[in-house]
């Protein structure tokens, strides 16, 4: 598979986590999600998940330029 394949499939991950976190979906995989985050983080779980959304969408942007 070709590198940039991976950076645009982190990109809408990273989209994902990040509206996710923004409307604290309801999603089953988003629950999950926030289940397993909550221990650590508690009520800043959304804010956390926001952040990281951003993050991955930063990474897949660098591997789809093929900068990374």
């Amino acid at each position: 598979m070709n590198l940039n394949y991976w950076g645009i499939l982190m990109i809408v991950i990273g989209i994902l986590l990040f509206l996710g976190g923004l409307n604290k979906s309801k999603f089953i995989i988003y629950r999950l999600l926030e289940a397993r985050s909550k221990i650590l983080w508690k009520e800043n779980t959304h804010k956390f998940h926001q952040i990281a959304g951003l993050l991955i969408v930063i990474a897949g942007i660098v591997v789809s330029l093929g900068l990374l």
